[in-house]
């Protein structure tokens, strides 16, 4: 794959050096990439060029992502815990060594600022393994105000999922027995054959895997093909996160499904923010104030007729010729041989069975909500 490619307006984007490579840039272009996007200023493949299999894979046996864009912004020092307890909206106070939680971050109004999955590496270092936005700059400003002593810090680790249901047994040939005993959100260190890692069983997908955060950059290649050897005999192959199978699924991109100023409410991650518990966090007390005032919402939505996917960009949706909110991504579904998307929109507009407007490229499209709002 050429490092400057034609995109759908033909006009080409070239990659200087704002733009990072992964450890396993080199090793996916061998294994047929074709497409990629842009994450953390990283280049993080899409697809290989056959979909349909891709999701086979990822569906049925095993499939291997390059996720090194899936940063991990350390903070340590003895102060750690306080600083961290105040970055998420979970109560840390028993967060064990080990584990990880899904830690959304917010800022004073309330507004979601990242998704995070927050690692707990030792009784003074939290890793969040940040989404698809800059946080550092907001994590060290947060630092000076409260006058709290710790060091922020990027770290040049690269994950690496392998997702499916047969990831067990492609990480368990790679890594031994010991794998199966990794509960879901907890990781582990391992060394393979040199190769320093941390395990833990996550993912961005609803599959079940692991995701292999590779703690020496230099070696991203030598993993690359570990894993790849591990899986021949399941079946693996190259693919990357998978939009129709999270949207099938329910989970949540961070800047795709909403805009920049939602809260956790309004886009189903209610559940992962803890109001009624003693830890104090940043929005809080804005979150209190909103939890039952929720005006928007995050809904599914089957899309008809499916000439106008894929949608990538947000589209104004209309109710009755009325402004109501966006179509913010809409795919072909081959769990649900449907094309469906993702609206975020009055919650007037968000019943199940509602029908909306779209105008996508000058085609007058219908959506109809499909399910209760995302809580």
């Amino acid at each position: 794959m050429s490092r400057t490619g034609p995109t759908p307006t033909g006009i080409a984007f070239a990659l200087g050096s704002r733009v990072r490579l992964s450890p396993y840039f080199t090793a996916t272009q061998a294994a047929g990439l074709r497409s990629v996007t842009v994450y953390n200023h990283m280049v993080m493949p899409v697809s290989y060029g056959n979909p349909q299999e891709e999701y086979r894979r990822l569906m049925e046996t095993a499939a291997v992502w390059d996720v090194a864009g899936q940063r991990q912004i350390r903070v340590g020092g003895t102060d750690a815990a306080a600083l961290t307890s105040l970055l998420v909206t979970r109560d840390i106070a028993a967060m064990a060594v080990g584990q990880a939680k899904y830690a959304p971050m917010c800022d004073h109004a309330g507004r979601l600022l990242n998704d995070p999955l927050l690692l707990r590496r030792a009784g003074d270092e939290f890793w969040l393994s940040i989404a698809d936005n800059d946080v550092i700059g907001w994590i060290r400003g947060v630092a000076a105000v409260e006058r709290i002593d710790v060091d922020v810090d990027e770290l040049d680790v690269a994950p690496l999922a392998v997702q499916g249901p047969l990831a067990e047994e492609v990480v368990v040939r790679l890594l031994g027995e010991a794998v199966r005993d990794i509960r879901f959100f907890h990781f582990v260190p391992a060394d393979l054959g040199g190769i320093p890692l941390l395990v833990g069983r996550a993912g961005w997908s609803k599959q079940g895997g692991f995701e292999l955060y590779l703690l020496d950059p230099a070696r991203g290649e030598e993993l690359w093909s570990a894993v790849m050897s591990a899986g021949v005999f399941h079946d693996i192959g190259p693919g990357a996160p998978n939009t129709a199978e999270r949207i099938e699924g329910g989970m949540f991109s961070l800047r795709t499904d909403a805009p920049l100023d939602a809260d956790p409410f309004e886009v189903g991650l209610g559940r992962w923010v803890d109001l009624d518990g003693d830890a104090s966090f940043i929005g809080k007390e804005a979150l209190r104030a909103r939890r039952n005032k929720v005006e928007r919402m995050l809904v599914d939505v089957v899309v008809d007729p499916d000439e106008v996917l894929p949608v990538q960009q947000p589209v104004p949706v209309t109710h009755h010729g009325q402004p109501v909110g966006s179509l913010r991504v809409a795919v072909w579904s081959p769990g649900t041989s449907r094309p469906i998307g993702l609206a975020f929109v009055a919650r007037s507009a968000s019943a199940p069975g509602t029908e909306l407007e779209v105008d996508v490229g000058g085609t007058l499209a219908r959506i109809t909500v499909t399910g209760a709002p995302r809580q």
